[in-house]
């Protein structure tokens, strides 16, 4: 096994030289937290849809909000670790509560304006430019787009990049190689035209831009360990699929997994987009035995005779709701474990977070309910639908005459740029929906503009 230690100059290393001032106490990971804190891509996400539209009400989360939550859970997943595993040899790599909370914050930085529909337009316009993900743009934003540094963007601690780094194949790579399934329009339309959704999802992967960024992440790995890390399968007829997630990088994917899991369905039952019958339909008594099993023990005479029946009941009654959420959320993160991978000799790569079968059952279920009942639904995708295609109407005015329709400041870095039309994506990817929304009216609606709107 590798004797790098977690707090080595390797693991702590930037890719450009940063001195700290001698009298601030923070260590390199707070520091990484403070800039995403204070990142304007962080703040932006108060402006970018999670599930349901923000015109909808202030009180539903936002990429914001969720993404909060998901460094709070990624912080309880790695206290519990340090409680319940003080002897395993993955203790020392368990990460500090500043890190995984940063990496946590950092995961939706690069998610565009409209949620998929805004990710699947930008990889259509994309499309023989090296494509849109957003898993991708956020290493990308970290990388070079933030500004608190010279030429590196946020100037992140090498391992909590490796956190970031969610899924370790570029985009040229990992696509479908058939070039009948690359990103198109839709055949049968007579009067508009619209993006095919099926052919322009991305595969999950980092963008080509930042290959020098991922061999600076890898630097400190055997050359078996980078090779295996950076495995992938191919699926016949689709993307390609990653193999393996660094140990951070697992505790904040599961983190994830439990706020839209739980958190998200919360939502979904605050406004009525699922009911009572539709837990019972898509959460059955057999998946959510586990936790049935522990109201059972721990709450007694809470639930009655028929657990399932009081646990649906709970959820559906916004007077226990809450308690319910929180009980659920518990569940899951006391029940984190370890799982070793003897093929890695990188700890950061040996070791990976997850949880146990029965629980990872229920997990998915509540999952399947978010994505079934509510984002599938037709009151969301109308939403998608009409985001995505104003993503691609404003992208194709602005790479029209990007001279003049860009904003100042973005014209500078598209004059300045050898990859043009990748600083028009960012620019686009960047903005919040009511954003993309009001530059699509001052483009299009002949009665919305003002010489005096800020752009």
């Amino acid at each position: 096994m590798t004797s790098i230690d977690p707090k080595s100059t390797s693991w702590a290393a930037r890719r450009e030289k940063w001195d700290p001032q001698k009298e601030d106490a923070r260590d390199g990971p707070a520091t990484d937290y403070a800039r995403v804190i204070h990142s304007a891509s962080f703040r932006r996400l108060q402006g970018k849809t999670q599930i349901l539209n923000l015109g909808d009400s202030d009180f539903y989360r936002n990429r914001l909000t969720h993404s909060i939550e998901v460094a709070q859970i990624a912080g309880g997943l790695a206290r519990q670790m340090k409680k319940d595993f003080a002897e395993h040899p993955a203790f020392a790599w368990i990460p500090e509560l500043a890190m995984i909370q940063a990496i946590g914050a950092t995961h939706d930085l690069g998610h565009p304006p409209f949620g998929h529909g805004g990710e699947y337009a930008l990889n259509y316009v994309m499309r023989d430019a090296g494509g849109f993900e957003g898993n991708g743009q956020t290493l990308r934003i970290l990388a070079r787009l933030e500004r608190f540094s010279e030429n590196a963007g946020a100037n992140l601690t090498r391992r909590t990049m490796l956190g970031v780094l969610k899924y370790p194949a570029p985009y040229l790579s990992i696509r479908n190689p058939d070039r009948k399934a690359e990103p198109r329009l839709m055949k049968g339309t007579s009067v508009v035209q619209l993006i095919d959704r099926g052919s322009c999802k991305p595969p999950k992967c980092y963008l080509d831009t930042e290959q020098d960024v991922v061999d600076w992440l890898l630097q400190p790995l055997s050359d078996q360990d980078r090779d295996r890390f950076t495995s992938w399968d191919a699926v016949p007829g689709k993307h390609g699929k990653t193999r393996h997630k660094s140990f951070d990088c697992s505790i904040m994917d599961l983190a994830d997994d439990i706020a839209f899991g739980v958190h998200d369905l919360e939502d979904a039952l605050a406004m009525g987009l699922m009911d009572a019958d539709d837990l019972r339909e898509m959460i059955p008594e057999n998946v959510s035995g586990c936790f049935l099993d522990a109201l059972k023990e721990r709450y007694p005479d809470e639930f009655g005779n028929d657990v399932h029946d009081g646990f649906i009941a709970a959820l559906a009654d916004e007077g226990r709701r809450k308690r319910c959420i929180s009980r659920m959320v518990h569940h899951f993160i006391t029940h984190v474990q370890i799982i070793t991978d003897e093929a890695f000799e990188a700890p950061l790569l040996r070791y990976r977070a997850d949880l146990p079968l029965r629980q990872r059952v229920f997990l998915e279920a509540l999952k399947d309910a978010v994505m079934i009942k509510v984002i599938q639904s037709a009151s969301v995708q109308h939403l998608e639908f009409k985001g995505q295609n104003m993503v691609v109407a404003v992208y194709d005015a602005l790479a029209s005459d990007p001279e003049k329709l860009l904003p100042d400041s973005t014209r500078a870095r598209y004059a300045a740029a050898d990859d043009k039309r990748r600083v028009i994506c960012d620019h686009i990817s960047g903005m919040t929906d009511s954003f993309l929304l009001k530059t699509y009216e001052r483009l299009f609606s002949p009665r919305m503009g003002s010489v005096f709107d800020r752009i």
